[in-house]
Formats: C-alpha cells, structure tokens, sequence
C-alpha cells in the first residue's frame, strides 16, 4: 500500500543528498511532488528518473531564501496538482565554519538566511494551502549539531539548525488544531556530497565516523525513511518533535 497515495508534496534542497532521496520515495509512495533546489539541470533529471519510475512530478529551480520563490512552490503544486499536503523544507548549508570570533557578518547572515529563514518563509505560505484541504504535514531537517552535540567551529549552522528546531515547535503549537503537523528530523553525519566535500581525508571520514554508536555515517535514503513515516499518516498523532536520526552521535563522543 502506498502511505502517501492522493497526497501532493514540496521537497526543497531535492537536488542531491537527503532531499533528492526523500523527493524519489515520496513519489514511490504515490505522492505527486514538486521538486525544489537551485540547479536546474540536477531537478530535471530527478523528474525523469521518478517519472520513468512511474511517478508523477514537477520542478522549479531557484533560491529558498526568497519569498517570492516560496510563494512560487505552493502556486505550482496548486496549479498542477491541486492541493498541498506535505511539505519537506530540506535545503541547507554548512555556511561559513571556522572558529567563531573570525565568521564574518556576510557568512552569519548567509547561514541564516538559508537554513533558518528559508524554512519561516517556506512555511509561512504552505500553510494557508494545506488548512483549505484540512491540514497537513511541515517538516524541516534540522541536526544534532547545536542541540546535543556541540561541535566547535559551526556557531552559524548549529544556531540556524537550532532555530529550526523553535519554529517547529512554535508552528506546531500555532496551527495542530487546524490540522497542520510540524516536526524535524535531526541527523547525524549523512554520506552526501556536503559530506564528502567536507571530510575528504580518511582520518577525517574515521574521525566522523567514530562520533556515532553505529559506528558509520547514514544513507540519504535511511533519512527520507523518517521523513517518509513523519509526513505520512503513521504519524498522524506526531507533532512538534526534535526526531533524531543521529545513529546515536547525540549519546556518545568516543
């Protein structure tokens, strides 16, 4: 049985990485999707491969960090597919690293501005369409970083990621009696190109490695799993959560 059958979803950040695995499982699992990111080319070949899947899908490329886009995204699910059940506000950055007294204000703002801002903005017009049909599903990925593992050299993305987990709640809290579910996945380390880009060493990928109980980094496609059960209506008494998908980095630093 498909557990998102008749539903109709937005994924952000859907050109590679979690978003990307999420937007083809989604589709897998009947959802018609609307696929979001900044890369053009990458979106198109992920609408042909869920197409060829036999899954239904649209793309829109642009910058999350614009309202204009956000309203853009909900207009074309509504315009294509008529409603909006779900929404997956996934795009993220690692933004400016480094010890915390040289970030620079640019590099802060930058952070925020994708991270944290995107997913108000998201949000902020999902909302509306989702009450008309009776409610719906918000998620966000936010991370263990900032909210149970402090990690030295990140204050930019661990407070974004941080503030994701306060707009979960606060929406949650704003919009459950008209229907709306709002939860954020949190994860540990991912194999993703971020990922890769980042730790390029093998003492680093061990280094990372070792941070987790499992004792490895996750799949994007052990992600939209949880993202899969969130969004769908196995979890439709699930509201205002900080879900953990950390393959236990949150409970061990050795």
């Amino acid at each position: 049985m498909q557990r998102l059958s008749g539903k109709v979803a937005i994924v952000t950040g859907a050109s590679s990485g979690i978003g990307r695995a999420a937007a083809k499982l989604f589709a897998a699992e009947g959802a018609k999707v609307v696929v979001a990111a900044r890369r053009e080319a990458e979106l198109d070949t992920l609408v042909k491969e869920i197409e060829h899947d036999g899954g239904v899908a649209a793309s829109l490329a642009g910058d999350v960090q614009s309202e204009d886009f956000a309203k853009a995204l909900v207009a074309l699910a509504v315009s294509r597919f008529g409603r909006l059940d779900i929404a997956y506000n996934n795009a993220g950055t690692l933004g400016e690293l480094g010890p915390t007294t040289g970030v620079s204000e640019a590099g802060w703002t930058a952070t925020l501005a994708t991270n944290l801002t995107s997913a108000f903005l998201g949000a902020k017009h999902q909302i509306p369409e989702m009450i008309k049909h009776g409610g719906g599903s918000i998620l966000f990925t936010s991370t263990f970083v900032g909210y149970s593992f402090g990690f030295p050299g990140s204050a930019a993305y661990a407070a974004s990621k941080s503030g994701i987990i306060g707009l979960t709640q606060a929406l949650a809290a704003e919009y459950g009696a008209q229907g709306v579910r709002v939860n954020a996945i949190l994860p540990g380390a991912v194999d993703t190109d971020m990922y890769r880009d980042m730790n390029d060493t093998a003492e680093s990928q061990s280094f990372i490695t070792g941070l987790h109980a499992l004792k490895r980094v996750a799949k994007p496609e052990e992600l939209a799993r949880a993202a899969l059960y969130l969004a769908s209506d196995d979890a439709s008494f699930v509201t205002g959560t900080a879900s953990l998908v950390d393959g236990g980095a949150s409970i061990t630093r050795t």
